[in-house]
């Protein structure tokens, strides 16, 4: 019966193997070498020695033995194969105490995952690819006059801004604002009105990149720089190479990353990841951030010395709130290109509707403006907006930020879960932005990098 058992997982390209309480081997399944080639003899029957992954691990596999955790994985991991490719395969070490209450073996399951690390390297490169299309769009479309719409004094000062330092293609700009305040417009402005308009405009948000990824698309890597890393790939520096990067939500750079950046700035030198070879690019660097910067730095969630790097060329975009006298305009603007859009024949906005326009707070500044204007183009049923067509958020009536409430765990749940819950919650809750998440628990953005690590939670 096992004999079949083991001849159904190896079809399935699943084998174990199992290693005595000293790591030694005691056991292979029978169809072993067929889905996983291995060197062995009469020596290396240990398991760092089959297995050198494992190498540098060796506290959890202690804490295996000790049953303080039940399994240990590692994913992704590359061998060569007999046609010298490269397969790949997931390893589980499982502790003894969930496979006998009496023997101390440790198991280990190995299932090839080949094609499943394949398949998400392809799509990880059509992203990839769609990103550089998106780039390519952009560029096309710089001669379709990108401005910024308004008369009023803050809008005057952003196009002289514009206008100065456009020609300066070496220089950093920083771009304050709450969300919707046209930040990604405005580096699109200055890009266009440069000598490199015709060069590349990459933008790039760093608060929608894992953190293990951001390094690898902002700097690029060589084949073999990790496990699934099977061809080399330029970064987005080096897509951006003679025209602009755009880096929108700079404060969610991670730490370990804004130090290296900070050295790229300096330099306008970088390595790949897996590369000694030094490269150099001149690339236009302008960020943007929705944060007070110099708060972040206060909480050291961002260094001092990228802040002051960044500090040269800055800007702060308005609120919309700030800025009555051009709400209309852009009203009239949006409503423009929505009627062409749905082809639909409305030429003005009524007077009632512009006093409820006037009259709103605009939390969401000009994004949240142009969104209700494309809904009251759509519902509009004459050729004229009315005031009923314009559909507004009632902020009094919302109810304030949800907190997290802390909670007297049952007796069957230890504080350890109970804190691994709340950051499950709090993630969820802000939809993984860890920044927003440390925010609802009290807690710096390291700490909570820290413990979403020590508790191994993905999200």
């Amino acid at each position: 019966m096992l004999e079949v058992i083991e001849h159904i997982l190896a079809e399935k390209k699943i084998v174990f193997a199992l290693f005595s309480e000293n790591q030694k081997l005691v056991q292979l399944s029978r169809h072993f070498k067929k889905v996983m080639p291995i060197e062995m003899d009469s020596v290396t029957t240990h398991l760092l020695d089959l297995f050198p992954e494992f190498v540098g691990n060796e506290s959890e596999i202690a804490a295996l033995y000790k049953g303080e955790r039940k399994k240990y994985v590692l994913e992704k991991i590359g061998r060569p194969n007999q046609d010298g490719d490269i397969s790949y395969y997931t390893f589980s070490l499982t502790s003894p105490k969930q496979i006998s209450a009496r023997e101390k073996n440790l198991l280990l399951v190995i299932q090839e995952t080949s094609n499943e690390t394949n398949l998400e390297q392809k799509i990880q490169q059509q992203r990839y690819e769609i990103l550089l299309l998106q780039s390519s769009l952009t560029r096309a479309a710089h001669s379709s006059g990108v401005t910024i719409i308004g008369e009023s004094i803050q809008i005057q000062h952003i196009r002289d801004f514009v206008t100065k330092i456009a020609k300066y293609h070496n220089s950093i700009v920083l771009l304050e604002g709450e969300t919707g305040t046209g930040k990604n417009l405005v580096a699109r402005m200055i890009h266009n009105n440069s000598t490199q308009a015709n060069a590349p405009f990459v933008e790039v948000n760093c608060a929608s990149i894992p953190d293990n990824l951001i390094e690898s698309e902002i700097f690029g890597y060589e084949k073999g720089a990790f496990t699934n890393a099977v061809s080399p790939k330029k970064g987005l520096l080096e897509e951006a190479d003679g025209g602009t990067l755009f880096l929108d939500e700079i404060a969610e750079l991670p730490l370990a990353l804004q130090a290296k950046f900070l050295s790229f700035l300096e330099t306008k030198k970088f390595r790949r990841l897996g590369s000694t070879l030094e490269r150099t690019v001149t690339t236009r660097i302008i960020a943007a951030t929705n944060h007070d910067l110099q708060h972040a730095v206060e909480r050291k969630e961002f260094r001092l010395d990228l802040f002051y790097r960044l500090n040269v060329l800055r800007l702060r975009l308005p609120p919309l709130r700030e800025l009555s006298g051009d709400i209309l305009r852009m009203a009239d603007h949006f409503m423009n290109i929505y009627a062409y859009d749905f082809k639909k024949k409305i030429k003005s906005i009524a007077p009632e509707a512009q006093r409820k326009l006037l009259a709103y707070r605009w939390p969401g500044n000009i994004r949240e403006l142009r969104n209700v204007i494309e809904r009251a183009v759509i519902f509009a049923n004459e050729d004229i907006i009315e005031a009923h067509d314009i559909l507004l958020i009632d902020h009094d009536q919302q109810l304030p930020e949800e907190v997290i409430e802390p909670v007297v765990p049952p007796d069957d749940l230890s504080l350890h879960d109970m804190e691994k819950r709340l950051i499950l919650q709090a993630l969820s809750r802000t939809r993984g932005n860890q920044t927003r998440a440390a925010r609802l628990l009290g807690l710096s953005l390291d700490t909570l990098r820290y413990r979403i690590k020590k508790y191994e939670i993905q999200y």
